[in-house]
């Protein structure tokens, strides 16, 4: 094996949420020096400033770092790996571009849901799997039990586990030690026509599309002409390098090196992620690299622009969006009211949130945004199969001979002692329970039925709420079942409100349209008119509430004088009051739009 493959080792972290990966990953750039000193920053991957607001982890980071062990010299490629369930595909296009994983789980919080559910993509991938107890300087560290956790879901040598800080250091070198001797070298070929992996990518206005890529073999260098596969698309490469995270230049990329490559490429839309590069006089002779499973949808909104002019700016957004995104989806539609936006597909809903405020800070987009929606299936009265994204797209009720909505199979992780308050919070629910496994006498998973809907709104929260944040969930999609649902409209001021619209089950209706009144009123800027907020299912309004104008003392700068003064005074307040609502001049700011996506 030629000596400069032999010195690469490329890997991940990861873990749930909130384990500690970022803090790890701070570790690893000291002892490497791969940052100066004087210029370390806690998080330092997090690169976005909405990742250090949340203080979580939303995008893959790569970083090269250089490490001398025994006298030999390393190259170590790190990707940082976002922790939340939304963001899984972030993670699975990650553990492709590697060969090794640590798997690093906190010692006061244990395994979680997402824990399994990671190990399980590292698995199905064959990464050699480095387990991690991190935060063993807590108080609160169960360093006993988190490792008999970790053996009920990994069939190892408890010895193999290693015990890390990563607030204090302690043992990170060790760790990084184990990466270099367990983690295998990258296989390929140098001497063969060069094939690199697409694993990320983001957008730049003179150097065209820039793509993340793993080189699977041969070598490309900088002024060489490119071929992507799967677009059939050509370009040149005007820029090339590292990652020390910050993109570092350099002579070439090599085989089983991970860097990035400016493609020159400047319409966004023809280059994916998990396409493969090829040189340009190699490609007709070339077979594509296995790419990835295309993520499916959960979640869909529709995003229209507050001022209709704005439409092809959000066109050009989203489509740069994508390309440090490739879990989003979205396509043209038009409503009557709204005028032309797009319907967006998500991973769920914090993914939903993550996208509307980097629309709005990164592209200074102001948006109406539909309540959140998944896909519901509609068998009509022809028997015809449809699907139905957004509740704009519900059709009237006489239409329907039958709804079907999306099931999953929700597991979560809980200490027993929650066991109780766990299963109050699912039994408000319209589901069913499947099984209750012990991870240890400690730690207990629950598996439900339980659909879509009710997983995609609060329950997260909920969940976290009733168990002082030690539970974890984590769910896969299972089958559709019929379900009896209904459209809930809401009226502002009389007029139906597209965007707010919501599918519900009808048993619920009275209760839900109730809540989001009620929500509206305190979210709802006041006017200087009152506004009637109702909630509606076809002509029948089911609950209402009053907004109230906002008061102006019209009679404040008058003194002395008799009473008529005053009272024309109110009067002509009253009439223009009356005009104005008339007319209708209702502005709905674009926060009201996410709170309600909240809700």
């Amino acid at each position: 094996m030629p000596a400069n493959l032999d010195n690469i080792r490329n890997f991940c972290i990861i873990a749930h949420i909130d384990h500690g990966k970022s803090t790890l990953a701070d570790r690893f750039l000291e002892i490497t020096k791969t940052i100066p000193e004087g210029k370390m920053r806690p998080q330092y991957l997090d690169m976005m400033d909405l990742e250090r607001e949340k203080g979580i982890t939303i995008k893959m980071q790569p970083v090269k770092m250089d490490y001398v062990l025994n006298g030999k010299p390393y190259i170590l490629n790190l990707i940082d790996t976002p922790g939340h369930v939304d963001f899984s595909y972030e993670v699975s296009r990650s553990l492709a571009a590697v060969e090794g994983a640590i798997l690093l789980v906190d010692a006061a919080k244990g395994v979680q849901a997402q824990t399994i559910a990671n190990l399980e993509l590292a698995r199905k991938q064959g990464l050699v799997i480095i387990p991690a107890i991190n935060k063993i300087d807590l108080p609160q560290a169960k360093i006993e039990e988190t490792k008999e956790e970790i053996l009920k879901i990994f069939d190892i040598d408890p010895e193999e586990i290693i015990l890390v800080s990563g607030k204090t250091g302690q043992n990170i070198e060790a760790l990084l030690k184990t990466v270099i001797e367990k983690v295998p070298s990258p296989t390929g070929e140098f001497d063969k026509p060069f094939r690199a992996l697409i694993f990320d990518s983001k957008y730049d206005s003179h150097r065209g599309v820039i793509a993340f890529v793993r080189v699977v073999d041969g070598e490309i260098k900088k002024g060489e002409k490119i071929h992507l596969l799967s677009n059939d698309v050509d370009g040149e490469v005007l820029d090339i390098g590292f990652f020390k995270p910050e993109m570092t230049r350099a002579e070439a990329l090599k085989t089983g090196e991970i860097g990035y490559l400016a493609t020159g490429v400047k319409e966004p839309g023809r280059v994916k992620v998990g396409d493969t590069i090829t040189k340009l006089e190699d490609f007709k002779s070339k077979t594509p690299l296995p790419g990835y499973r295309e993520p499916k949808s959960v979640v869909f909104a529709s995003f229209y622009p507050e001022d209709p002019n704005e439409f092809d700016l959000l066109n050009d957004a989203l489509i740069r969006l994508k390309l440090s995104d490739a879990s989003l989806f979205f396509e043209p539609e038009t409503k009557e009211l709204l005028g032309r936006g797009f319907r967006c597909g998500f991973l769920g809903l914090l993914h939903t949130e993550i996208t509307t405020e980097r629309l709005s800070r990164e592209f200074g987009l102001s948006l109406i945004i539909s309540s959140p929606s998944v896909l519901y299936k509609i068998i009509d009265r022809k028997e015809k199969e449809r699907n139905v994204f957004t509740a704009s797209d519900w059709p009237e009720q006489y239409e329907i001979q039958e709804a079907q909505e999306p099931w999953t199979i929700l597991k979560i992780a809980t200490p027993i002692t929650y066991i109780g308050q766990v299963f109050e919070v699912l039994s408000k629910l319209s589901g069913s329970h499947i099984e209750t496994k012990h991870l240890t006498q400690e730690k207990v998973l629950i598996s439900y039925n339980l659909p879509l809907r009710e997983v995609i709104t609060n329950l997260y929260e909920n969940i976290k709420n009733v168990t002082s944040g030690f539970a974890s969930m984590d769910y896969q999609m299972s089958e559709y079942k019929i379900a009896e649902l209904v459209k809930l409209d809401i009226l502002i001021a009389g007029k139906k409100i597209e965007a707010f619209a919501k599918i519900v089950p009808e048993q619920i209706a009275y209760q839900e349209g109730k809540k989001q009144v009620e929500r509206l009123k305190q979210t709802m800027p006041r006017q200087l008119f009152s506004v009637p907020l109702q909630a509606a299912i076809g002509a029948k309004i089911i609950a209402r509430e009053t907004l109230s104008a906002k008061g102006k003392d019209v009679t404040a700068p008058l003194y002395g004088g008799d009473y008529t003064r005053k009272l024309k005074l109110l009067q002509k307040q009253k009439k223009g009051k009356k005009e104005l609502k008339e007319k209708g001049q209702l502005h709905i700011p674009q926060k009201v739009f996410i709170e309600m996506l909240r809700g």
